[in-house]
């Protein structure tokens, strides 16, 4: 869980002056946009009282907000585009987040988008046939495990969304990384390692829409480059960390 804390203005706004806020929040946006204490924003309008808007912000810590933001050169903008609002405000509080936290099922995991176990299954299997004939990449697993593609199709299975099956055989993020300890990856390695597996991608018959193959790539991008990390000389172990979980980021799967 980040630190990060969450504001919320609720306002009442008469029908007639609805335009004008609108307008004049748009134009605050820039300052908070600009703000590197601020995360993210959105004003939302209630369906059920035309009146009521509420403003979330999600600000970096109250402290930010309070001392950073408030006394920016950014603030006095802000200010002035909503101070004619002020009055309307309703409530205005900071709010910390809880564990009580996750996502619904209207978006699909990607784990469910390629095709639950068995498309994991059938990627490694592909992949690593392909590894131990790539004259790069061969070396780095002379000695490999008989049991290594199904680990890594655990891995990515539980990245992606799937089950805890990795972390309940295998161990948590720590665990995958210490794998590299010592292994000496090259920069020209991890390009053919990302290059076999869009290889494999393709030929195990994963989805080939734009957003899951971003969504996959970006993960291939940031695995591989962490692996090339710790499997460097002045690599320190991280803390104990459970395996990453990712999500479709800027775009979600298109579902016309």
């Amino acid at each position: 869980m980040t630190a990060h804390t969450v504001e919320y203005i609720r306002y009442r706004i008469p029908e007639e002056r609805s335009a004008e806020f609108l307008a004049a929040y748009t134009r605050a946006a820039t300052q908070l946009a600009a703000a590197p204490q601020c995360v993210d924003y959105e004003l939302t309008h209630c369906e059920e009282d035309s009146e009521h808007y509420i403003l979330r912000i999600t600000w970096t810590s109250t402290a930010d907000h309070l001392d950073g933001f408030r006394k920016s050169e950014l603030f006095p903008g802000f200010l002035a585009e909503i101070r004619p609002y002020v009055s309307d405000i309703e409530e205005m509080r900071h709010y910390a987040p809880t564990p009580v936290r996750g996502s619904g099922a209207a978006v699909p995991s990607l784990y469910d988008w390629a095709g639950g176990a068995d498309a994991f299954a059938r990627l490694t299997s592909v992949f690593y046939d392909k590894v131990v004939e790539d004259d790069l990449l061969a070396p780095l697993f002379a000695h490999l495990d008989p049991a290594h593609a199904e680990h890594v199709a655990l891995w990515l299975a539980e990245v992606f969304g799937g089950p805890a099956r990795y972390s309940e055989t295998q161990g948590g993020h720590s665990h995958m990384v210490a794998k590299h300890f010592g292994k000496a990856i090259t920069e020209p390695q991890r390009r053919r390692w990302v290059n076999l597996i869009q290889d494999a991608a393709d030929e195990s018959a994963l989805p080939t829409d734009a957003e899951f193959r971003s969504a996959f790539l970006a993960y291939v991008e940031w695995g591989t480059r962490l692996a090339v990390y710790f499997s460097g000389p002045d690599a320190a172990p991280p803390a104990e960390q459970p395996v990453p979980k990712w999500t479709w980021g800027a775009a979600p799967p298109y579902q016309g």
